[in-house]
Protein backbone atom coordinates (compact mmCIF):
# COMPACT_ATOMS: atom_id res chain seq x y z
CA UNK A 1 0.00 0.00 0.00
CA UNK A 2 1.30 3.67 -1.18
CA UNK A 3 1.37 5.56 2.29
CA UNK A 4 1.34 8.82 0.57
CA UNK A 5 -2.13 7.33 -0.02
CA UNK A 6 -3.60 6.25 2.72
CA UNK A 7 -6.17 6.95 5.20
CA UNK A 8 -6.04 5.82 8.90
CA UNK A 9 -9.08 5.19 10.94
CA UNK A 10 -9.00 5.12 14.53
CA UNK A 11 -11.05 2.39 16.35
CA UNK A 12 -10.12 2.68 20.11
CA UNK A 13 -12.51 4.75 22.38
CA UNK A 14 -10.55 7.12 24.58
CA UNK A 15 -9.46 6.17 27.67
CA UNK A 16 -9.63 9.07 30.89
CA UNK A 17 -9.37 9.64 34.26
CA UNK A 18 -12.76 7.45 36.48
CA UNK A 19 -13.56 5.48 33.18
CA UNK A 20 -15.43 2.10 33.87
CA UNK A 21 -15.02 -0.11 30.62
CA UNK A 22 -15.88 -3.38 32.18
CA UNK A 23 -18.28 -3.30 35.52
CA UNK A 24 -17.13 -4.67 38.55
CA UNK A 25 -13.19 -3.93 37.06
CA UNK A 26 -11.52 -0.79 38.91
CA UNK A 27 -11.53 2.79 36.69
CA UNK A 28 -8.06 3.93 35.72
CA UNK A 29 -6.13 6.62 37.80
CA UNK A 30 -4.65 9.27 35.29
CA UNK A 31 -2.98 11.99 37.20
CA UNK A 32 0.16 13.94 37.40
CA UNK A 33 3.28 12.40 38.88
CA UNK A 34 5.18 15.69 37.89
CA UNK A 35 3.05 18.71 37.20
CA UNK A 36 4.25 21.26 34.66
CA UNK A 37 3.89 23.87 38.48
CA UNK A 38 6.26 21.74 40.34
CA UNK A 39 8.60 21.14 37.41
CA UNK A 40 9.25 25.37 37.48
CA UNK A 41 11.40 24.14 40.54
CA UNK A 42 13.46 21.74 38.97
CA UNK A 43 14.08 23.10 35.45
CA UNK A 44 15.40 26.64 34.76
CA UNK A 45 13.01 29.04 34.12
CA UNK A 46 10.08 28.67 30.92
CA UNK A 47 11.19 25.26 30.91
CA UNK A 48 8.26 23.12 32.37
CA UNK A 49 7.36 19.34 31.72
CA UNK A 50 4.37 17.06 32.78
CA UNK A 51 5.06 13.63 34.04
CA UNK A 52 1.85 11.92 34.16
CA UNK A 53 1.03 8.83 36.40
CA UNK A 54 -1.51 6.03 35.39
CA UNK A 55 -2.66 3.31 37.59
CA UNK A 56 -5.15 0.41 36.28
CA UNK A 57 -5.90 -3.09 35.13
CA UNK A 58 -4.78 -4.05 32.10
CA UNK A 59 -8.43 -4.56 30.68
CA UNK A 60 -9.09 -0.96 30.21
CA UNK A 61 -10.40 0.49 27.32
CA UNK A 62 -9.96 -0.98 23.82
CA UNK A 63 -7.36 -3.73 24.57
CA UNK A 64 -6.07 -6.50 22.88
CA UNK A 65 -6.24 -10.44 24.52
CA UNK A 66 -3.15 -12.52 23.97
CA UNK A 67 -3.27 -16.84 25.30
CA UNK A 68 -1.54 -15.90 28.31
CA UNK A 69 -4.55 -13.71 29.19
CA UNK A 70 -6.51 -17.11 29.21
CA UNK A 71 -3.59 -19.76 29.73
CA UNK A 72 -0.89 -20.03 31.82
CA UNK A 73 1.75 -21.06 29.40
CA UNK A 74 0.27 -19.02 26.63
CA UNK A 75 2.06 -16.58 24.82
CA UNK A 76 1.93 -13.09 26.83
CA UNK A 77 2.66 -9.79 25.19
CA UNK A 78 6.11 -9.94 25.07
CA UNK A 79 6.25 -13.38 23.62
CA UNK A 80 3.67 -12.54 20.43
CA UNK A 81 5.27 -11.06 17.36
CA UNK A 82 4.43 -8.00 15.73
CA UNK A 83 2.93 -9.87 12.74
CA UNK A 84 0.21 -11.16 14.76
CA UNK A 85 -1.49 -7.94 14.94
CA UNK A 86 0.05 -5.35 12.55
CA UNK A 87 -1.19 -4.68 9.49
CA UNK A 88 -3.57 -7.77 8.72
CA UNK A 89 -5.10 -8.03 5.77
CA UNK A 90 -9.22 -7.41 7.25
CA UNK A 91 -12.69 -7.63 7.04
CA UNK A 92 -16.01 -6.40 8.85
CA UNK A 93 -18.52 -8.78 9.00
CA UNK A 94 -21.83 -6.77 9.97
CA UNK A 95 -24.86 -8.09 12.66
CA UNK A 96 -26.63 -5.49 13.89
CA UNK A 97 -27.68 -6.12 17.61
CA UNK A 98 -30.54 -5.18 17.06
CA UNK A 99 -31.03 -8.40 14.90
CA UNK A 100 -29.29 -11.09 17.40
CA UNK A 101 -27.56 -10.77 20.18
CA UNK A 102 -25.42 -14.83 19.77
CA UNK A 103 -23.95 -14.22 16.54
CA UNK A 104 -23.52 -17.88 15.52
CA UNK A 105 -21.35 -19.65 12.93
CA UNK A 106 -24.24 -19.00 9.96
CA UNK A 107 -23.67 -15.30 10.42
CA UNK A 108 -19.99 -16.07 9.26
CA UNK A 109 -20.31 -18.16 5.79
CA UNK A 110 -19.72 -17.16 2.47
CA UNK A 111 -17.04 -15.02 3.37
CA UNK A 112 -13.34 -15.69 2.67
CA UNK A 113 -11.78 -15.70 6.39
CA UNK A 114 -8.20 -17.28 6.32
CA UNK A 115 -5.33 -15.22 7.75
CA UNK A 116 -7.67 -12.48 7.93
CA UNK A 117 -8.72 -9.90 11.33
CA UNK A 118 -12.17 -10.48 11.41
CA UNK A 119 -13.85 -7.39 13.19
CA UNK A 120 -17.78 -8.20 14.26
CA UNK A 121 -19.25 -4.78 13.84
CA UNK A 122 -22.69 -4.93 15.89
CA UNK A 123 -22.70 -1.70 16.48
CA UNK A 124 -22.88 -2.03 20.62
CA UNK A 125 -20.60 0.82 20.54
CA UNK A 126 -23.12 3.47 20.72
CA UNK A 127 -23.94 2.62 24.19
CA UNK A 128 -20.00 3.42 25.39
CA UNK A 129 -19.64 4.66 28.59
CA UNK A 130 -23.10 4.01 29.91
CA UNK A 131 -25.14 1.66 31.82
CA UNK A 132 -26.31 -0.36 29.17
CA UNK A 133 -23.31 -1.71 27.81
CA UNK A 134 -22.52 -3.23 30.41
CA UNK A 135 -25.08 -6.01 29.97
CA UNK A 136 -27.06 -7.80 27.18
CA UNK A 137 -23.88 -7.60 25.32
CA UNK A 138 -23.94 -9.41 21.07
CA UNK A 139 -21.11 -12.02 21.73
CA UNK A 140 -19.56 -15.12 19.61
CA UNK A 141 -21.34 -18.73 20.31
CA UNK A 142 -19.06 -21.54 20.32
CA UNK A 143 -19.98 -23.02 17.32
CA UNK A 144 -18.49 -19.24 15.58
CA UNK A 145 -15.51 -19.36 17.38
CA UNK A 146 -15.10 -23.48 16.55
CA UNK A 147 -15.74 -21.85 12.75
CA UNK A 148 -13.18 -18.98 13.16
CA UNK A 149 -10.87 -21.60 14.53
CA UNK A 150 -11.60 -23.64 11.54
CA UNK A 151 -10.70 -21.02 9.06
CA UNK A 152 -7.59 -20.16 10.56
CA UNK A 153 -8.10 -16.55 11.38
CA UNK A 154 -5.52 -14.43 12.62
CA UNK A 155 -7.62 -12.19 15.00
CA UNK A 156 -10.85 -11.68 16.08
CA UNK A 157 -12.54 -8.27 17.00
CA UNK A 158 -15.90 -6.56 18.51
CA UNK A 159 -17.10 -3.48 19.37
CA UNK A 160 -18.85 -5.17 22.41
CA UNK A 161 -17.49 -5.15 25.65
CA UNK A 162 -16.97 -8.90 25.97
CA UNK A 163 -16.45 -11.22 22.87
CA UNK A 164 -18.04 -14.08 24.94
CA UNK A 165 -21.71 -14.27 26.87
CA UNK A 166 -21.03 -12.96 29.76
CA UNK A 167 -24.22 -14.32 31.63
CA UNK A 168 -22.16 -17.65 33.14
CA UNK A 169 -18.81 -18.24 34.35
CA UNK A 170 -17.86 -20.15 31.47
CA UNK A 171 -16.08 -18.38 28.38
CA UNK A 172 -15.62 -20.88 25.73
CA UNK A 173 -14.93 -18.29 22.92
CA UNK A 174 -12.23 -16.98 24.68
CA UNK A 175 -10.75 -20.90 25.01
CA UNK A 176 -11.16 -21.85 22.02
CA UNK A 177 -9.78 -18.71 20.34
CA UNK A 178 -6.55 -17.86 22.68
CA UNK A 179 -5.98 -21.48 22.83
CA UNK A 180 -5.44 -21.66 19.04
CA UNK A 181 -2.91 -18.43 19.08
CA UNK A 182 -5.82 -16.40 18.17
CA UNK A 183 -5.96 -13.01 19.26
CA UNK A 184 -8.93 -11.07 20.25
CA UNK A 185 -9.64 -7.08 20.87
CA UNK A 186 -12.58 -6.30 22.07
CA UNK A 187 -14.49 -2.86 22.98
CA UNK A 188 -13.36 -1.36 19.25
CA UNK A 189 -15.70 1.31 17.94
CA UNK A 190 -16.33 3.28 14.41
CA UNK A 191 -16.17 -0.19 12.47
CA UNK A 192 -19.20 1.57 10.48
CA UNK A 193 -16.53 3.94 9.26
CA UNK A 194 -14.67 1.11 7.25
CA UNK A 195 -15.01 -0.82 3.88
CA UNK A 196 -16.07 -4.55 4.15
CA UNK A 197 -12.98 -5.22 2.99
CA UNK A 198 -9.97 -4.21 1.41
CA UNK A 199 -8.32 -2.53 4.28
CA UNK A 200 -5.34 -3.26 6.91
CA UNK A 201 -5.91 -3.52 10.10
CA UNK A 202 -3.39 -3.02 13.81
CA UNK A 203 -3.74 -3.39 17.11
CA UNK A 204 -0.57 -2.83 18.91
CA UNK A 205 0.06 -2.79 22.75
CA UNK A 206 3.88 -2.51 24.35
CA UNK A 207 5.94 -5.47 25.20
CA UNK A 208 4.82 -6.42 28.52
CA UNK A 209 6.77 -9.50 30.21
CA UNK A 210 3.77 -11.32 32.49
CA UNK A 211 0.80 -10.04 30.81
CA UNK A 212 -1.79 -11.28 28.80
CA UNK A 213 -4.35 -8.01 27.99
CA UNK A 214 -3.37 -4.38 27.82
CA UNK A 215 -4.90 -1.64 25.62
CA UNK A 216 -4.02 -0.55 22.18
CA UNK A 217 -4.35 2.32 20.02
CA UNK A 218 -6.61 -0.27 16.85
CA UNK A 219 -6.89 1.37 13.73
CA UNK A 220 -7.58 0.63 9.96
CA UNK A 221 -5.66 1.64 7.50
CA UNK A 222 -7.63 2.24 3.56
CA UNK A 223 -6.12 3.13 0.32
CA UNK A 224 -7.59 5.94 -1.12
Amino acid sequence: MDEKNKILIDLSHTIENGLVTYRGLPAPIICDFLSREDSKNVYEEGTTFQIGKIEMVSNTGTYIDCPFHRFENGKDLSEVGLESFTDLDAIVIHVPYSETLAITEEYLRGYELRNRAVLIHTGWDRFWNTEDYHHDNPHLTNGAAEYLRDRSVKLVGIDSMNIDNTTGKSRPVHTILLGNDILIVEHLCNLDLLPDEGFQFSAIPPKFKGVGTFPVRAMAKISK
